[in-house]
């Protein structure tokens, strides 16, 4: 440990060093501005260690042998169970066996510093970095600081939650054994790709949904293909039920889960999958004005609200918490950090280039289940609480040759919301096996506003899944 303070200052100080901060530096660093990066964990964030990369690779050999028996001629092959230690195997692989030196090498071959330690404000433009050894620097920002520090888990305060030693998202993706049984509670995302994985892997699931559905946020017809599929795959899906306390026997016992209907479910591991919490609480807001563990509002370059030096980009903002949402944020953030630091009036008016506009208007997600689901845009009912004239157009993705193709016995649904006054694409539902990567064209619709009648001559390729834009625009026009 050292008692001495080394001072540094740069144009850009990046507080978080996941993906949206290194797109921020990455921004910054190509506009010129020197540009200091701030990580307490591991360089890479959330999305590489213990979200996005693990649970994709986990899904992945799940979702293929899924599609494969489907397949004739492919079905009698892969009747058999997943290699588990393959499938952990390859997940470890995807998350670089948790050492960040490739996403620290990457950082440092931009140009950028990298600084380990906890960073917080002290000040305007001043940030301060304890570092795991106690040493303390203190870092000074001629223009901005960007605070990229993402959000967590958040954990129900139920009684016995804490000795329950309950999973989180961060648990469920790096787990080294499959759990006999496994309750999750949750109903979102999270909760239903890790049902996905472990049902598949072998556990037995049992979802408890405190609401009417899976994936709320989707159009309904998407979390009731999903409750459909994972009920046929073994796991029991309930609605309308909470948990109102959960106690652990032992050390390495199993848990007991207390539902509000009195009944008590004995499992191995509990995953509670029940939202996200801004990671602002030790940030040192409170020496900017600004509440410690507080999402921050921003407006669309990310600028935080009242400030002309501080933005918030990625979860932290709360618009669109999503990683291909936040480092969209971040290639706007940077470059409007840099105009700024040149003097340029930035372009932040609607679809500029130094404004999310996205984050109102297109924002894309897939879920990786069985089947896939997939949204751009606006639903049905979010659309009509906007106050817009719309119409929902549906189209059973059956019906369409490739699906067939694709598999037997697909099942599938697509809808299209219209906006009648304007006659452009509002948002696009997709649920299905194999329509992940079809939602590209979606949102190219939606965030482009291509006009219905242009549509019209976007051809799509025969006998593909994507032949179902023509059946929507045919059963719109009529």
């Amino acid at each position: 440990m050292t008692d001495a303070v080394e001072n540094a200052v740069y144009d850009v100080v990046v507080i978080g060093a996941g993906p949206v901060g290194e797109n921020v530096a990455d921004r910054t660093r190509a506009a010129g501005l020197s540009t200091a990066v701030v990580e307490r964990e591991l360089v890479g964030g959330e999305c590489s260690y213990w979200a996005c990369m693990p649970s994709k690779a986990l899904l992945r050999p799940v979702v293929a042998r899924a599609d494969a028996r489907k397949v004739p001629g492919l079905s009698a092959a892969v009747q058999g169970p997943l290699d588990t230690a393959a499938v952990l195997a390859h997940r470890d692989e995807y998350a670089s066996y948790w050492k960040d030196d490739g996403q620290v090498a990457w950082l440092e071959g931009i140009g950028a510093d990298v600084y380990r330690g906890q960073g917080r404000l002290t000040g305007t433009k001043e940030v301060s970095v304890t570092g795991p050894d106690g040493s303390e620097h203190r870092l000074t920002a001629r223009h901005a600081v960007a605070v990229c520090t993402g959000s967590r888990a958040v954990v129900p305060a139920l009684p016995g939650v804490a000795d329950a030693r309950p999973w989180t998202s961060r648990e469920a993706t790096s787990a080294k054994e499959v759990p006999g049984r496994l309750v999750i509670v949750g109903g979102g995302v999270v909760g239903v790709e890790m049902a996905t994985v472990w049902q598949a892997l072998g556990a037995q699931v049992t979802m408890l949904i405190r609401g009417k559905g899976l994936l709320p946020k989707m159009e309904p017809f998407a979390g009731e293909l999903v409750a459909e599929a994972l009920t046929e795959a073994g796991a029991d899906v309930r609605t309308g039920v909470s948990a109102t306390s959960v106690r652990r026997a032992g050390p390495d016992g199993p848990v007991t889960v207390e539902l509000d209907n009195g009944e008590r479910i004995e499992t191995d591991e509990i995953l509670f999958a029940t939202g996200r919490a801004p990671r602002t609480d030790d940030l040192g807001l409170e020496t900017v004005d600004l509440k410690p563990g507080s999402w921050l509002e921003v407006d669309d370059s990310c600028r935080v609200e009242g400030s002309n030096w501080l933005y918030a980009v990625g979860d932290v903002n709360h618009r669109a918490l999503l990683t291909h949402q936040g480092k969209y944020q971040a290639r706007i953030a940077g470059a409007a950090i840099a105009a700024r630091a040149q003097g340029a009036p930035p372009a932040t008016g609607r679809w500029g280039a130094h404004a999310a506009t996205a984050d109102h208007a297109a924002v894309p997600q897939v879920v990786f289940t069985d089947p896939e689901a997939a949204s751009v845009g606006l639903t049905l009912a979010a659309a009509e609480r906007a106050g817009h004239r719309v119409r929902a157009v549906d189209h059973d993705l059956a019906a369409v040759a490739g699906s067939g193709l694709y598999a037997d016995g697909y099942r599938g649904r697509a809808r299209m919301i219209v906006d009648l006054d304007r006659e452009i694409v509002l948002g696009v539902t997709f649920v299905g096996p194999g329509i992940g990567e079809l939602l590209h064209s979606a949102t190219v619709a939606v965030a482009g506003e291509v006009p219905i009648d242009r549509l019209w001559h976007a051809v799509p390729a025969y006998p593909t899944i994507s032949e179902v834009w023509l059946r929507l625009l045919e059963a719109y026009r009529g």
